[in-house]
């Protein structure tokens, strides 16, 4: 199938069928992945209940789906590029919902943990290619922001909506449902995407995968997040701990190395770092997941376990984010073109640490409106006005050869930053309650209070993460003039911060 061409909006005419559902399947692609980042959330009390989980091991439901995400998106970028990138896009929806309907008839721990670890994998594979495809087929710079700010939006919509759809299904069918409602949609998808998206991959590249590299990273950045969740129980200074970090640090050190200087094909070629814009951008968006994946984890099992609220309840109250995400996407994609990337940056960090910080304040006989209502909608509205402006920036200008590499290194600071954030957040969450209840005694109003004031801690490192994001915003990305249509370069243009 050949490649469509776009005519862009300003001029007069529609977007042909094959572009619309191009840019419906693609962003479906990473509505769905982003989404199982956080649709467990609400049902992780039902998920402990259900197979006997731990406090400690509960984080790994949802940390086995993130390391794994993270550790293969740049193997997924790169196989995207270089064997075809609808090819590679329907390989890991299909892979996706088989490991999902694994995940659904699991019925132990380790079950649960190793389907939620290949649907990563296969989330891995969608979320690089599903850009790939968009910022390879929409060529026109204005149509390609506008496709790149929508699939954007996914991704912040699929946070929020994955926390409502993981209540209601939780509620009313069981949270196995969680994971097998991907299995009819991530199949049609499959169906759909070779019936109308075009193939497409860089010509004369060697097919070099670096599994070496993707190797290094994921168990690396495994280890890492393992050492931290451990402290809960062994504390920092304990031998084993050290030497988890310690193995982590130095896989990590290895995957750099192979990098710079041994893979044939890296999949993440250090080079690509010279862009002040790109590397920015990364690490912005590293902070973004950082602050917003503890979030969704904290706020789920405030609403629950302090409040007191059921699953559907507690998805329910979700809502007001879910759609304000969505809006503040709109206007961000629309933002990036007026005002510029910088201030939309900015304004979305401040937003998100002013919102965090607020969540501080959360009382055990707290309500709704007065204690959580506010806070979310900060978050919600700072999420896209970050996201979707350092996404454009980090992918704009980039050659069409390596837009899968920009993708997935936008996705992979992402989830790198929610796995080691939420890694962090928790394991300070847990050592500050721990430390309440030895003091407070026993009972639910004494456990309740101890959770809270776990929740604050973390809530305020959170806030804490937000705000250095937006510190690196002001002081470490150029601003970017981004072009609009009839204009042929497609590098971003860099000026003094």
């Amino acid at each position: 199938m050949s490649e469509p061409s776009v005519t862009g909006s300003e001029g007069g005419k529609a977007m042909s069928p094959h572009l619309r559902a191009t840019l419906l399947l693609a962003c479906l692609g990473q509505f769905m992945v982003i989404l199982d980042v956080s649709v467990v959330n609400v049902a992780l009390p039902a998920i402990r209940h259900g197979l006997g989980f731990s406090e400690q091991d509960l984080q790994w439901v949802v940390n086995a789906y993130t390391v794994t995400f993270a550790g293969f998106l740049l193997l997924g970028g790169r196989a995207a590029d270089l064997i075809g990138r609808r090819r590679v896009f329907v390989g890991g929806l299909v892979l996706f919902a088989l490991a999902s309907f694994a995940g659904g008839l699991a019925q132990s721990q380790v079950m649960l943990i190793v389907a939620r670890a290949v649907q990563g994998l296969g989330a891995a594979v969608v979320a690089p290619a599903s850009l790939s495809i968009l910022t390879t087929t929409f060529t026109e710079p204005s149509e390609r922001n506008r496709a790149v700010g929508i699939w954007g939006a996914m991704g912040g919509a699929g946070g929020a909506a994955g926390v409502l759809l993981g209540g209601v299904l939780t509620d009313l069918v069981g949270w196995r449902w969680i994971l097998f409602i991907n299995v009819p949609i991530g199949l049609a998808a499959a169906f759909f995407t070779t019936v109308y998206v075009a193939e497409g991959r860089a010509p004369g590249r060697s097919r070099n995968f670096d599994l070496a590299g993707a190797l290094t990273a994921t168990i690396g950045l495994s280890l890492l997040v393992f050492g931290i969740v451990r402290t809960s129980v062994t504390g920092w200074e304990a031998g084993s701990t050290i030497a988890l970090l310690a193995v982590g640090v130095a896989l990590l050190v290895v995957f750099l190395a192979i990098e710079g200087r041994f893979a044939k094909a890296p999949l993440m070629p250090l080079r690509i770092y010279a862009s002040r814009t790109l590397s920015a951008a990364n690490v912005v968006v590293l902070f973004v997941g950082a602050a917003s994946f503890g979030m969704w984890f904290f706020v789920s099992l405030y609403l629950q376990e302090v409040l007191g609220y059921s699953p559907i309840r507690a998805g329910l109250a979700f809502l007001p984010m879910t759609l304000c995400i969505v809006a503040g996407s709109v206007l961000a994609s629309r933002g990036v073109l007026k005002i510029g990337a910088k201030p939309m940056l900015i304004a979305g960090m401040l937003a998100q640490a002013a919102g965090l910080l607020l969540f501080t304040g959360l009382a055990v006989n707290g309500h709704y409106l007065s204690g959580v209502l506010a806070p979310s909608l900060l978050v919600a509205i700072g999420i896209p006005l970050s996201f979707v402006p350092a996404t454009i920036c980090a992918t704009q200008g980039v050659a069409a050869a390596e837009a899968g590499l920009a993708s997935a290194l936008v996705n992979t600071s992402r989830l790198v930053g929610g796995a080691l954030g939420l890694a962090v957040l928790a394991a300070i969450a847990t050592a500050r309650t721990n430390r309440v209840l030895r003091h407070s005694g026993h009972g639910a109003h004494a456990l309740h209070v101890a959770l809270n004031d776990g929740f604050h801690v973390a809530f305020a490192v959170a806030a804490g993460l937000a705000l250095a994001g937006a510190l690196v915003s002001v002081f470490g990305m150029p601003h970017v003039a981004v072009r609009k249509a009839g204009h042929q370069a497609q590098e971003p243009v860099e000026t003094a911060a």
